[in-house]
């Protein structure tokens, strides 16, 4: 357990390294990542303005963040628990005793809602 709770860890600051170096590094430079879909399209796909929410939260600019990518917004808290589940499990060398549960058309509904609302906010400017 040690091992694997110290593996996580270390995963986790790495992240937050990662994360506050491309912060900065957009601050100071302007530096920013592209979204593959939307420079071959010209489209915003469902995951466009994720970087930008996440500046915002950062700054605590919570009605900014949500106006970057709702979708995302308001289902982060859930992947934050999933995620916070999945590491839980493997720290503790745990069997899934509830994803397993969830049944099959949960994540079809997930996925028509992510896709209905990439078409959404290209016709009505989401």
């Amino acid at each position: 357990m040690k091992k694997r709770l110290f593996n996580k860890i270390k995963e986790l600051i790495m992240l937050l390294i990662l994360l506050f170096t491309y912060y900065f590094l957009h601050i100071y430079t302007g530096f920013s990542i592209p979204c593959p879909f939307r420079l071959l399209t010209g489209y915003k796909c469902p995951g466009c303005g994720i970087t930008s929410m996440l500046f915002s939260m950062i700054n605590f600019r919570f009605k900014e963040a949500f106006y970057y990518n709702p979708l995302v917004f308001i289902m982060l808290p859930f992947i934050i628990a999933y995620f916070i589940y999945i590491n839980y499990l493997y720290i503790y060398g745990k069997k899934d005793k509830i994803l397993n549960k969830i049944p099959n058309y949960v994540t079809i509904i997930l996925i028509v809602i992510t896709i209905v609302y990439g078409v959404l906010r290209n016709i009505i400017n989401i």
